[in-house]
């Protein structure tokens, strides 16, 4: 690699800062902020840094490796793929194509070259028991979505650089950086929207680190925000406040939502949420009487027992108060490739309850079982038992709710591999590890998070460093798998044209098919808006095409179709090269109705299956609050998940894993800071440090994701020294959402108190 500076992509979260790394004699010398990256315009977070660290990391496995009796020892790579593709191929022929067991881990989705080889290994393993972090993460929305809009992941993203109001719940930006909703620098941005006159509130059970930048501030009892959401559409209906604005003939069965948000009065949900009737009616008011604003939700509402319906109530109520499609609310990008576009045009726009898991019954969505289920399908026997696992980027020991579950269900497999660049809690569980490039050592582009962001941008990065000629990148070890497994399935042999299909596709990689995508999208460089008779050709070619013809979809992609005059021109990938720091494509823009996928080409306020599940929400209001503690999870900016742990920058400094919770429940218990606490619930017990704040809500406790590193077998010395304790270890993979199929990782019930180490007896 030369020395000099190289511009990238931090892709350790969904902020998607820019990056300018400086390389000297082969080794990165700093990493700081790219100040002309269109985006996140010089912002980067600590994360950022420790590029570097999981790039030189010494522990990260550069060859694959094989379990022994006498431990770990490398493998060849030929050696390797043998084997695993012999085991999942016997495993298949002797069980069935359900007895292997697939999980997708959060890292796949930043990183394009395993999105794009991901389903052809998906196809080739065969399986239906699919599993990944959706469902422990942004499910409630991909669901909302498809019911409302048409296509799973057309997400209605705040126009933060615009508004005047930003209404945060359940949500942390500061930490996160923004989550489906990809805002580099939000302190920033928050400070701009102050200086312009805005405003922002935020509801939390824990006045959190964008709670303490906030306006206006509301502690709320965990997993009663649909309460608080219906009762403020309850006040629209009842203020005469509803105005739909320009969506507004878009939108259908408004009076359905007036009709079931009768009984969820202010007055009535104040109890269960902790926040008084009048306080309720104002944030629905603010909302209503504020042109430009925007309602956003996250984590803490969507992974609680309601988070389907808080989701839904959310996206009701920007739509209520004429905030969809405008500037300054909330609206949907128009990325440089549109996956949503691609997706429809190909009837891939998402689906749910098409089949159930055998165990519990659980419904799927776009092919994947709930992750709660997981341990269900290994560890109970029958046919489609899970007998061979397969994890790609995960580690759901650490993610998965009843980690100790999932841990004596994967050490019972017969067969298991791990595509994975760190023996960790979950891999240590695998038979083989086949490891990957790092990100440096590969060339990035967003395909998912460009999707997601407050701005339109597109930007491609070529890899910093070589990995060198003895290894593969993800793309690579997935797609062989995939080669081998269809071989394998056909007797040894493919068809000649599929054979040269396969070896293509694993020549040319993913980055042809990034080129063919961004000259094809509506910024791309396959054309200009056509001129004289040609433009209304194509327009008469589109008209008379059916609505769901393939070749209308293509029409409608193109740059030449006339929606897209007004939009800059010329994207390829070689167009990208010559702009390191990223391309700017412009702010959000209204985009209906063409931006709709529904049937009916309208928005369904009100959908079935959301409409039939406020029965249970009307359970929940007919029955007193619980008693005692409610757990909820926290982030920090210096973690994303459990996989930034060994990197000593991000886990120096003051023990960040500590049970927070307020003086008033400290007190009662007897608990004072330094003691260390054990926490216990039906799935286990844990021990860590007390944080004593007033910043968190009484009768709630707080302990962060993504920590539990003391297990045996790991191979990270650093986060090992550094294990803290894993929330998931007390929270029970029985709860779920009813309605979505979500892990309740929010609002379990735990008790808590003092912990005393016992003194063992001296032997005489």
């Amino acid at each position: 690699m030369e020395n000099g500076t190289h511009f990238r992509t931090c892709h350790l979260c969904e902020a998607m800062c820019g990056v300018a790394i400086e390389v000297k004699d082969g080794h990165i010398s700093s990493i700081k902020g790219d100040e002309n990256d269109p985006l996140s315009r010089g912002h980067i977070c600590p994360k950022a840094v420790a590029l570097q660290d999981l790039h030189e990391d010494p522990e990260r496995l550069r060859k694959p490796v094989r379990k022994t009796p006498d431990g770990w020892k490398e493998m060849e790579w030929d050696e390797a793929f043998d084997l695993v593709a012999r085991k999942l191929h016997r495993t298949r022929t002797d069980h069935g194509r359900n007895s292997i067991g697939v999980y997708l881990g959060n890292p796949n989705v930043h990183n394009h070259g395993s999105l794009v080889a991901t389903m052809p290994f998906l196809r080739a393993v065969g399986s239906q028991n699919r599993f990944s972090a959706t469902s422990n993460d942004q499910l409630p929305h991909m669901l909302t979505s498809l019911e409302m809009f048409g296509h799973q992941i057309l997400f209605p993203i705040p126009d933060i650089d615009q508004t005047d109001l930003f209404i945060c719940i359940g949500a942390n930006p500061m930490a996160s950086n923004g989550s489906l909703m990809t805002v580099p620098d939000f302190r920033g941005r928050l400070k701009r929207l102050k200086s312009r006159g805005g405003k922002m509130i935020v509801v939390d059970p824990r006045r959190t680190e964008t709670a303490k930048l906030a306006d206006e501030f509301h502690f709320i009892r965990p997993g009663s925000d649909a309460l608080l959401l219906m009762a403020m559409v309850h006040t629209l209906f009842q203020e005469e406040l509803v105005n739909t604005g320009p969506a507004g003939p878009l939108v259908k069965d408004v009076d359905l939502l007036r009709l079931a948000s009768l009984s969820f009065s202010p007055e009535a949900v104040a109890e269960h949420t902790g926040i008084q009737a009048d306080a309720i009616r104002q944030l629905a008011r603010q909302l209503a009487t504020t042109p430009k604003a925007a309602l956003y939700t996250r984590m803490g509402t969507s992974t609680q027992a309601f988070g389907g319906i808080a989701t839904w109530l959310a996206y009701c109520l920007n739509i209520l108060t004429g905030k969809l499609d405008v500037p300054g609310g909330v609206l949907f990008t128009q990325p440089a490739i549109d996956l949503v576009a691609i997706g429809a045009m190909s009837g891939q726009n998402g689906h749910f309850g098409k089949r159930h898991s055998r165990v519990r019954g659980l419904p799927e969505f776009a092919g994947e079982y709930p992750a709660s289920t997981m341990a269900d399908e290994i560890l109970t026997p029958g046919d489609g038992q899970i007998r061979a696992f397969v994890t790609v980027a995960g580690n759901p020991i650490l993610s998965n709710p009843n980690g100790r579950r999932l841990d004596e269900a994967f050490e019972g497999l017969d067969f298991m591999v791990s595509v994975d660049y760190y023996l960790n809690e979950t891999t240590r569980h695998a038979d083989v590890i086949l490891p990957p490039t790092a990100a440096l050592e590969r060339s990035h582009y967003d395909l998912i998070f460009s999707m997601f962001a407050v701005r339109n941008t597109a930007k491609y990065s070529d890899k910093l460093f070589d990995a060198g000629p003895d290894s593969r990148h993800d793309w690579q070890i997935l797609l062989e798998l995939a080669h081998r497994l269809e071989k394998l399935r056909k007797g040894g042999n493919l068809p000649l044209r599929s054979e040269l299909g396969w070896r293509t596709f694993k020549k040319l990689g993913p980055d042809p098919i990034l080129d063919l995508m961004l000259r094809s999208g509506p910024y791309g460089a396959s054309g200009q808006p056509l001129r004289g008779l040609a433009q209304p050709a194509l327009d008469l070619i589109i008209d008379l095409l059916p609505k769901r013809h393939p070749l209308r979809g293509l029409a409608n992609l193109s740059s030449m179709n006339r929606r897209w005059e007004d939009l800059p021109k010329g994207l390829s990938l070689s167009a990208l090269r010559n702009q390191p720091h990223g391309v700017d494509l412009g702010p959000l823009k209204p985009t209906l109705p063409d931006r709709l996928f529904t049937r009916d080409g309208k928005i369904n306020l009100a959908p079935r299956r959301f409409l039939d599940d406020l029965e249970r929400l009307h359970k929940k209001l007919e029955l007193s609050p619980e008693d005692g503690l409610m757990l909820i999870g926290r982030r920090h900016v210096r973690s994303n998940n459990s996989w930034m742990h060994n990197s000593q920058r991000l886990v120096k400094g003051k023990d960040r894993c500590t049970l927070m919770l307020h003086p008033k429940e400290a007190s009662r218990l007897g608990l004072q800071t330094g003691d260390s606490a054990e926490v216990n619930s039906s799935a286990g017990k844990i021990v860590l440090p007390v944080e004593i704040t007033e910043d968190i809500m009484p009768g709630v406790v707080s302990i962060p994701h993504g920590w539990g590193h003391d297990r045996e077998g790991s191979g990270q010395s650093i986060a090992s020294s550094h294990a803290g304790a894993s929330i998931n270890d007390v929270i029970s993979d029985a709860q779920i959402d009813d309605l979505v199929g979500t892990s309740v990782l929010n609002g379990q019930s735990v008790n808590v108190k003092v912990w005393r180490p016992t003194r063992q007896r001296k032997r005489a």
